[in-house]
């Protein structure tokens, strides 16, 4: 589908969003979070 976007965010493994874990990356989570919130907002707003 061309209207995938796929990002990999260096450095952030699995779990990246979850702050009570190791794995926790704070720029890939907010960065991550923003997008998903804007595509939301963009897609599915009433």
């Amino acid at each position: 589908n061309p209207n995938v976007e796929i990002l990999v965010y260096p450095g952030a493994g699995h779990a990246f969003h979850a702050d009570y874990r190791p794995s926790y990356n704070q720029a890939a989570a907010d960065d991550g979070w923003n997008r998903c919130v804007g595509w939301f907002n963009k897609h599915l707003k009433a």
